[in-house]
């Protein structure tokens, strides 16, 4: 997320009330979570686990919860709870805005674009030319759609993330500030559910088909003429290249990337990141060769123990 004019380090520490380590004037361009910083980026972290990382990214002032020795050409701020203020800066450049229509004045909607009742258009949404959205579908802030899309009934497009840190007493969502971009001639099914990045955007890339009751998690990048069966869930920061085809009810993890013009089948749990090209099932995931030689070995399993049974008679 950029913010609408630089601001220097002194007046971001004044808005969270915290200490600073730099330039009071070094400048401060946006927030962003670690995965797509930016030099001008606020980045925070609050454990031990991930200071290097952090502190080594590419955002240039880090929001962090322990004195530390500044790296040169950097800043910080330095927090009793970065969780916290990295929520409170949410919240003072991206505060939720009450809706007061069903569609906003401020959206944006193409020429020949066809609304259906009951739609909800939230604040600077911008939706293409010969576009198609049925009824029941809510769109929320700031969402960007191209050209020639479709959107069946019932899908949200722009959720908050499914992002927690656990407290003594409950549990403390990371509030989301990002974006939904659906770019041109994708196809959405009914009762999907695509979630806002953090900061940054969750994107469908041009062509992308998606059936019905998809979620799509926060971040997640969907390239270029997938296709998405129903009932997959694909958890947030995830990469899936072009032309993926990924059946029904795949579940798949965080973070992973999954190479282009891969084959998911059915029912498939991916763990970990697919390289490209090639057909992948099962749980956990593997390539059709590995898997079957896999399920090959396991039936041999009665006859060693039939054979072992017998040597020891």
């Amino acid at each position: 997320m950029k913010f609408p004019k630089p601001y220097t380090l002194k007046e971001i520490a004044s808005i969270i009330a915290c200490d600073y380590v730099g330039d009071e004037d070094f400048p401060v361009l946006g927030m962003n979570e670690i995965h797509v910083v930016t030099p001008g980026d606020i980045v925070f972290v609050d454990h031990p686990k991930y200071y290097d990382k952090a502190l080594q990214s590419a955002a240039t002032i880090v929001l962090i919860n322990k004195d530390v020795e500044c790296p040169e050409g950097k800043a910080l701020l330095v927090s009793d709870d970065p969780f916290r203020d990295f929520n409170k800066l949410t919240n003072h450049f991206k505060p939720f805005q009450v809706a007061s229509s069903a569609i906003s004045t401020s959206a944006k909607i193409g020429e020949n674009t066809i609304i259906q009742p009951n739609c909800f258009i939230g604040n600077n949404v911008v939706i293409g030319s010969n576009c198609t959205i049925h009824s029941n579908v809510s769109i929320y802030d700031d969402a960007v759609i191209g050209d020639n899309v479709t959107i069946h009934a019932n899908t949200v497009l722009g959720s908050s993330a499914f992002y927690y840190k656990k407290r003594p007493e409950g549990y403390d969502q990371l509030l989301s500030g990002g974006r939904v971009v659906i770019e041109d001639n994708v196809d959405i099914g009914a009762s999907c559910t695509i979630d806002r990045g953090v900061t940054g955007d969750t994107t469908i890339k041009e062509g992308a088909k998606i059936d019905n009751m998809v979620q799509i998690g926060h971040d997640t990048v969907i390239g270029k003429k997938c296709l998405i069966a129903s009932q997959v869930g694909i958890a947030g920061c995830t990469v899936v290249e072009d032309e993926v085809t990924i059946w029904g009810q795949v579940g798949i993890t965080s973070g992973i990337t999954i190479g282009a013009k891969t084959v998911i089948s059915a029912k498939a749990g991916v763990s970990k990141s697919l390289e490209g090209g090639k057909h992948y099932f099962g749980i956990p995931a593997e390539d059709f060769r590995t898997k079957y030689k896999e399920i090959a070995s396991i039936k041999k399993i009665p006859e060693i123990l039939e054979k072992l049974k017998n040597k020891e008679a």
